[in-house]
Formats: C-alpha cells, sequence, structure tokens
C-alpha cells in the first residue's frame, strides 16, 4: 500500500509539470514554430536522461523508440505546441482532460487492464469536475487548435500505453531518453522545409525553453513513464487530471486570476475522482467489503 502510494505521487509530479506548461508557452515561446519547438524542448531533454542513464537502445528497442518518439514526441509535443498557441488554456486543458477515459479504453485492448468500477467512477467525477472548473466563461473555439488537441491526447494515448507495454523491458529513464531523442530527430527535417533555419532565441525564450526541457519534459516524462510501469493506466491517467487544476492555481497565483467558487467546486470534484480510481482506494473498499459479508 505504501509502495502504490508512493508511485502515485511520483507520477503527480508529470501532470503539475504539464500544468505549468501552457503558461509558459504563451508568454516566454515564440509563436507560429510548433516544429522547432518542439525539438528544442525534447531533444535537450533526450540528452539529459541519457547523461544520467548511459544507455544506448538495443534489438528491438532500436524501432520501439522510433514508434514511441513519433507518438509521444514528434506528433504530440508538436500538436500540443498548436493547441497552446491557438486555444485559450482553459479549452486546450479541458480537452486533454478526457485522456484517462482514452487510456482506460486503449489499456483495456491493448494490455488487458479492464477498468474497475470505481476506475470509471472516478473518470466520470474528475472529468465533471474539470469541465466544472475550467467551462468558467464563454472561450474562443479555433477549430484547428481543437483538432491538434484531440490529436496530441490521441495519439499520446496510444503511445503511453504502448510504453507500458513494453516498460518491462528496460530501463524507464533510458528508453524515456530514447524516445525523446528519437522524436526529436524525426522533426528536424520537416522543420527545416516547413520553418527554415532555426530561429534566433532571446533571453526570456531560452529560460523558457530551459523550463519545460528540464521540469516539464525530462522530470516529468520520467515521472510519468515510471507511474505507467507501477500503477494500472486508468489510475495513472485520472492523476494527469491534476494538469488543469495547476494551470487554474497558477492562473489564480502569477495571472491575477480570481478562483470563483465554480472553480473551486471543480477542483474538489477532481480531487475525489483522482481518488476514487486510485488503487489504495479499491484496496480499502475491498477490505471493508469482505469485512462486513464476514461479519454478517
Amino acid at each position: 500500500m505504501e509502495a502504490t502510494l508512493r508511485w502515485s505521487l511520483v507520477t503527480a509530479v508529470a501532470p503539475i509539470a504539464w500544468g505549468t506548461n501552457y503558461f509558459v508557452t504563451h508568454e516566454l515561446l515564440p509563436p507560429g514554430l510548433p516544429l522547432y519547438g518542439a525539438v528544442f524542448r525534447a531533444l535537450p531533454a533526450g540528452l539529459l536522461l541519457l547523461a544520467v542513464r548511459r544507455q544506448r537502445p538495443r534489438g528491438s528497442w532500436w524501432w520501439k523508440s522510433l514508434v514511441l518518439g513519433a507518438l509521444n514526441t514528434s506528433a504530440f509535443f508538436t500538436l500540443i505546441y498548436i493547441s497552446a498557441q491557438l486555444l485559450p488554456t482553459s479549452l486546450a486543458s479541458m480537452i486533454m482532460a478526457t485522456s484517462p477515459v482514452v487510456l482506460m479504453l486503449l489499456a483495456w485492448l491493448l494490455v488487458a487492464e479492464r477498468p474497475t468500477v470505481l476506475a470509471l467512477a472516478g473518470a466520470v467525477v474528475g472529468i465533471a469536475g474539470a469541465c466544472l472548473m475550467l467551462l468558467t466563461a464563454a472561450v474562443r473555439v479555433d477549430a484547428l487548435g481543437v483538432a491538434a488537441s484531440v490529436g496530441a491526447m490521441t495519439l499520446s494515448s496510444v503511445g503511453y500505453i504502448l510504453a507500458k507495454r513494453w516498460a518491462g523491458e528496460v530501463d524507464v529513464i533510458a528508453s524515456t531518453s530514447w524516445q525523446l531523442i528519437a522524436g526529436s530527430l524525426l522533426l528536424i527535417p520537416p522543420a527545416v522545409v516547413v520553418e527554415g533555419a532555426p530561429p534566433a532565441l532571446t533571453g526570456d525564450m531560452l529560460l523558457g525553453f530551459g523550463y519545460v526541457t528540464v521540469v516539464a519534459t525530462a522530470l516529468a516524462f520520467a515521472a510519468w513513464f515510471t507511474g505507467l510501469k507501477h500503477l494500472p493506466a486508468a489510475s495513472v491517467g485520472l492523476i494527469g487530471l491534476l494538469n488543469p487544476v495547476t494551470g487554474v492555481l497558477l492562473g489564480t497565483l502569477l495571472a491575477g486570476d480570481t478562483l470563483t467558487a465554480q472553480q473551486a467546486g471543480g477542483i474538489a470534484l477532481v480531487l475525489a475522482g483522482l481518488v476514487l480510481g486510485q488503487p489504495i482506494v479499491r484496496r480499502i473498499w475491498r477490505r471493508t467489503n469482505g469485512s462486513r459479508v464476514l461479519s454478517g
């Protein structure tokens, strides 16, 4: 039980870090350069993790790294960069908040992890809370931004489940570094063709990329894939709901936004849904019901 709680806390590092990414992208990173933006974010992070765990891919992990890199790095980073530039943070976060359900279904199909009733209930409560928290006013809807956000959520969910399926084969930090590097290398040719020469970066841009590289990528993805290795995909997906919660609280702390009663209620529902879907709650539920049956 203690180990499960520990892995849940480790996993929570990722969505909390990602929740800050929209703000940093909007405020510090150059607009209109999603391909170079993804490369500048992922390649240094992959090299950093490779320096920490000095291992090279072997055997099937050459092509597995390319597959995971294409899904979790090339496609995801590019599409999430586009959505962060075209959509309000609230709408982009709300779309990504549906990922727990997608992860549950894919885990059922690809790794035979059938979602429990408590996990499904947690997903319903958590997503309802995200909608209540984020839909506080009319927002500008950009069709391309919505498509990019949905694509990022779907493709990364496939990549996460494949990473979980292959997690027992190699070290998590090593495999994370390989896919970040592979995804970056896949992006460089289209970046040169579509966006031309690499942009000159200002001090603020370097600061922003430094943050998203170290915190929102290297640290966050290592924590996320560690969680996928040790926890059910449904539980990890629900922990991901801390992403929009972080975004809302960050807006309150840094941008001077007012935390409304509706948002506070939404955050409470998100946290309730997150807790409801964790393995430790399921174990307590089973023990309680078992004790009632025995005492009856």
